[in-house]
């Protein structure tokens, strides 16, 4: 069997919400392009209220499309909706488990929705991969928020699709459990299971995602590999240390300069019309004595904000 290229594609994606009574018409997904290449770890950014979710919720089939292509697995939602839905598992961003249930009653009646025959059920794996044997026969409303959130994803994957989604998994859990998620998920990856991940956490998607597409208002701003999305910005910043403390931001030209909470002074240049030595020197002019100097390369969290935030009518960051 031929596998395909690409674990997700969606080709001119439009979600137009209709106006109420109290709120105007809405487009979500304003002719969304994109493809997820097959056993990569995909990144989904972007702003609260960009369209991130709404995409997710059109994969699962909770959301229906106004127009466009989307197919799963080389699977056609509209013409195979469940073969699509069977090829995803979809791990929500809200928590929500039967607090009824144990862990191992709920990865098999969820097992049994799917459809898997009992031999082929995996339930003790995926509690032991998960952390959670100790927990299987213990009520899920016992269980901490991150046990619970690992049963969530542990239920996600039950029917062993080729592609997992993962809204916000790490979300409000300490950076022990988040270790031990995303140890599970590389694993995934590694077997070939495609991971689409959407994360506040920029750090965490550019140490683990392979390609990053951001959105904003409903548009893909940018999908590239992530080491070509870093060199989108040619800036670069000096981090000087002073010999002395400084009392304020010295006024060095047309450079920016910004003092940091540790008593350095970040200066960033555009490399395109100035060096580390220009830096240097408008610093010296300014009276500044020089300790220690470090540059820094742009991160992820900079090429974000200069995608999503420099248009003043974006989507509010604190808001959803």
């Amino acid at each position: 069997m031929t596998l395909p290229d690409y674990a997700i594609e969606a080709r001119g994606l439009v979600k137009t919400y209709p106006a109420t009574r109290t709120t105007a018409a809405k487009t979500a997904l304003d002719h969304i392009d994109l493809a997820v290449p097959r056993g990569s770890i995909f990144g989904l950014l972007g702003p609260n209220g960009a369209g991130k979710s709404t995409f997710i919720n059109i994969l699962a089939g909770l959301t229906q499309k106004t127009s466009g292509k989307v197919s799963i697995w080389d699977r056609d939602i509209d013409s195979r909706p469940r073969d699509a839905r069977a090829a995803i598992g979809v791990v929500p961003q809200e928590l929500a488990a039967d607090v009824f249930f144990t862990p191992r009653e709920s990865l098999e009646v969820q097992a049994g929705l799917y459809g898997v025959p009992k031999a082929e059920r995996q339930t003790d794996a995926l509690l032991a991969a998960l952390g959670l044997s100790d927990k299987a026969d213990a009520y899920v409303r016992a269980l901490s928020g991150g046990m619970k959130r690992r049963l969530m994803v542990a239920k996600a994957m039950v029917h062993r699709p080729p592609v997992l989604i993962l809204d916000e998994p790490t979300a409000g859990v300490d950076v022990e459990l988040r270790r031990q998620l995303w140890s599970y998920v590389k694993g995934l990856n590694d077997l070939g299971v495609t991971i689409v991940l959407t994360t506040h956490y920029l750090e965490e998607a550019q140490e683990l995602c392979d390609t990053i597409a951001i959105v904003n208002r409903g548009k893909v701003v940018a999908c590239e590999p992530t080491a070509t999305l870093l060199q989108r910005l040619d800036t670069r910043a000096v981090v000087i240390t002073p010999r002395e403390p400084l009392s304020a931001v010295p006024d060095l030209g047309g450079f920016d300069a910004r003092l940091r909470p540790d008593g350095r002074l970040a200066v960033t240049f555009k490399t395109a019309t100035a060096g580390v030595e220009d830096v240097l020197n408008r610093v010296r002019e300014a009276g500044v004595a020089i300790k220690d100097l470090a540059t820094e390369d742009p991160d992820l969290e900079d090429v974000f904000l200069a995608l999503t935030y420099a248009d003043p009518m974006a989507a509010d960051p604190t808001k959803d």
